[in-house]
């Protein structure tokens, strides 16, 4: 019996050692194409408008719309007749994420550096600054690119690798690496397009503007600028966030309410080069926008994303006394994202559930006047009737002039390349 036991044993051995012998799997990479940094300034300048296709954040500047296309530049989109948008121009910009507009000049993030461009005239741009290296978390995760040169687009690879079940995911990747050169390794795959570079992420702007200074936050810092010469930024300082999870930063009177994974932090800008702490809200690990109208902030929270947290709802809370800011009170939504507010009327982007506009005269009793469904909005900017949001379907114009039957009015829809 001994001697027959351990006769199976030795089957069960080889057929599991036979099993550990290979194994197929998929896998995609991203091959990136290089350009020098003078080409990649050469070509910042109006182009022929391209489709949209991975909307980011937006600035509205006359009756023009900057859509930022992420990782790759900024939309023109001509918006006189909400009806009709026009998508005028393309500008490329490798690494963009966010922008800000003062003046006529707008500022953007390219990788590493911060690019300043001419927009007097939107159809016919011009780079006049770049300030190199000011942010430098613009990196990507396990891959390291050529610092001499910019990303300008990636070239996806689908394979299917064979392998010994005993060797680690690195290991692979560095075959891989080997056979196929510097590309960014994913095990999805279907991943939907290049890898998303870290501390970009969020629906509202990681930019900000206030007595003529610039402000970024990344991840852990509040980077300052000195935008007196709007043509020449002058960067000032970097200012450690040690709370950390940094999201969004909104300038409101003479602060900067900084959106965090577990709270809102206010920071004093009295003196514009050197923000100073003030207090903090904090609430359970979410993503969390928030913007802020009279002595109210309004924050949203939405879980079930790299964020962590399960939590989706509005909070209103009360800034009267900025050392001690007190939750009014909070109202359960379905998936909130980015918000914006136009007098009493608070705009909340709520995922499936579209946009929904809320009468908020009283934040203790907030009631929800009309509901645009249809599309699944991420941020929004409210403009005395008209409604700008992107979602991941495109573009989109909402006329809510009549609060109580708000409707999409124009779109420029996403298209995606086969």
């Amino acid at each position: 019996m001994k001697k027959l036991l351990l006769t199976f044993a030795g089957c069960i051995w080889l057929l599991v050692s036979c099993t550990k012998d290979k194994a197929t799997t998929h896998y995609t990479f991203y091959r990136p194409v290089y350009a020098t940094k003078d080409e990649v300034r050469a070509g910042i300048k109006s182009d022929a408008p391209e489709p949209v296709q991975q909307p980011g954040k937006i600035v509205v500047k006359d009756h023009y719309v900057f859509l930022n296309e992420l990782n790759k530049g900024i939309h023109v989109i001509d918006l006189t007749d909400p009806a009709k948008p026009v998508n005028q121009a393309f500008i490329h910009v490798p690494g963009c994420a966010d922008l800000a507009i003062q003046g006529n000049y707008l500022y953007a993030d390219c990788y590493t550096d911060m690019v300043t461009i001419d927009i007097s005239n939107p159809a016919s741009v011009s780079l006049v600054q770049a300030l190199q290296g000011v942010f430098p978390q613009r990196v990507y995760a396990d891959f390291f690119p050529d610092t001499t040169k910019v990303i300008t687009r990636w070239i996806r690879i689908d394979t299917a690798v064979s392998y010994r079940f005993e060797q680690s995911f690195t290991a692979v990747a560095d075959i891989m690496r080997k056979q196929y050169g510097n590309v960014y390794f994913s095990a999805l795959a279907n991943a939907s397009g290049a890898p998303t570079a870290i501390g970009i992420a969020g629906s509202l702007s990681r930019f900000a503007q206030l007595s003529q200074r610039l402000y970024t936050v990344s991840r852990n810092d509040l980077k300052v600028f000195n935008v007196q010469q709007a043509a020449a930024p002058r960067y000032v300082q970097s200012i450690p966030l040690s709370q950390g999870n940094i999201e969004t930063i909104f300038p409101y009177k003479n602060n900067l309410f900084i959106g965090s994974m577990v709270g809102m932090f206010i920071y004093n800008a009295g003196n514009p080069d050197q923000p100073t702490f003030l207090s903090q809200f904090t609430h359970v690990r979410t993503c969390d926008p928030v913007i802020v109208d009279d002595d109210y902030a309004y924050v949203t929270l939405w879980g079930g994303s790299s964020c962590g947290g399960y939590s989706n709802q509005l909070d209103i809370i009360n800034l009267k006394n900025l050392l001690h800011p007190v939750l009014v009170k909070s109202y359960p939504l379905s998936g909130p994202h980015g918000l914006s507010k136009d007098g009493y009327l608070l705009l909340i982007c709520d995922g499936k559930e579209g946009l929904k506009l809320f009468n908020a005269s009283d934040p203790y009793n907030l009631t929800l006047l009309s509901q645009v469904k249809g599309f699944q909005p991420t941020d929004v900017i409210a403009l005395g009737g008209i409604a700008i949001a992107t979602a991941k379907e495109g573009l989109y114009c909402i006329d809510y002039s009549d609060v109580n039957n708000a409707k999409i009015v124009g779109k420029i829809p996403v298209i995606q390349n086969n």
